[in-house]
């Protein structure tokens, strides 16, 4: 079946989106129409090559201010971007009392700063052309009992709000800002976890098994599409049915 080009026209960048689950949504972007604008640490050229014409590699180092005024000013020789899902992230396994500050910082500067140094450089554009989506992926881990993992909880669950608070500062400009919360996912992040480790996670699941990058574009498709004009400081997990409310 064809996909529906509910993207077609948009111009979106995606962080991170050299593997895993940021390039799974820069593949699903551009097949529903968008141009997708790649970034990475590294040159995602292999996404690149992926997705063909319709798709452009930036690198970009989420976590520092002149990185994303580079980027996005690079990002003006191919258009105006319309849609910035923010996937990038850093978890190193710390217990409280071996995690140092410098790890702390850098955690926050990749998993939180970014969302906001993004809306600094972005949101200019789109509130002048009254459209615009921001997806910044959370994690389910803010409601799992994960330990040595509380850097990376609070970058997580500081997404959640910001998201929040953006989606209240540009409710009125056509700007919607949303999380979308993943769990266990099969990428290279999880590949160092044994079959048991991973199944012990999955269990606790309605669907039983390891979600796939796939998994998680539907969310980031819906929430940047024309149908999601309504959804903003939403927080949407998809995680088979781990997390639970209350």
């Amino acid at each position: 079946m064809t996909p529906a080009m509910t993207h077609e026209g948009r111009l979106a960048l995606v962080t991170g989106a050299g593997q895993g689950i940021g390039q799974a949504i820069a593949l699903a972007l551009a097949a529903r129409g968008a141009r997708v604008i790649a970034t990475d640490l590294v040159l995602p050229q292999e996404t690149v090559s992926k997705i063909g014409p319709a798709a452009f590699a930036l690198q970009l180092d989420v976590s520092r201010e002149d990185a994303w005024r580079r980027a996005s000013l690079q990002s003006q020789d191919v258009g105006e971007v319309d849609i910035v899902v923010n996937n990038a992230g850093y978890f190193p396994n710390r217990p409280v009392d071996e995690l140092d500050l410098s790890t702390w910082r850098k955690t926050m500067a990749t998993n939180l700063d970014a969302h906001f140094l993004s809306a600094k450089f972005f949101l200019p554009a789109m509130r002048r052309r009254k459209w615009g989506r921001f997806v910044g992926i959370s994690s389910n881990m803010v409601g799992l009992a994960i330990p040595g993992m509380s850097h990376y909880i609070a970058s997580k669950m500081g997404i959640i709000g910001f998201m929040r608070g953006l989606a209240n500062d540009v409710a009125g400009d056509g700007v919607t800002a949303n999380a979308v919360l993943p769990g266990l996912t099969n990428t290279a992040a999880t590949a160092t976890q044994s079959e048991a480790q991973k199944r012990a996670t999955w269990e606790y699941q309605a669907i039983k098994r390891l979600g796939q990058p796939a998994d998680i574009t539907g969310a980031v498709l819906f929430l940047t599409s024309d149908d999601a004009a309504f959804i903003t400081g939403q927080a949407i997990v998809v995680d088979g049915g781990q997390y639970r409310v209350g």
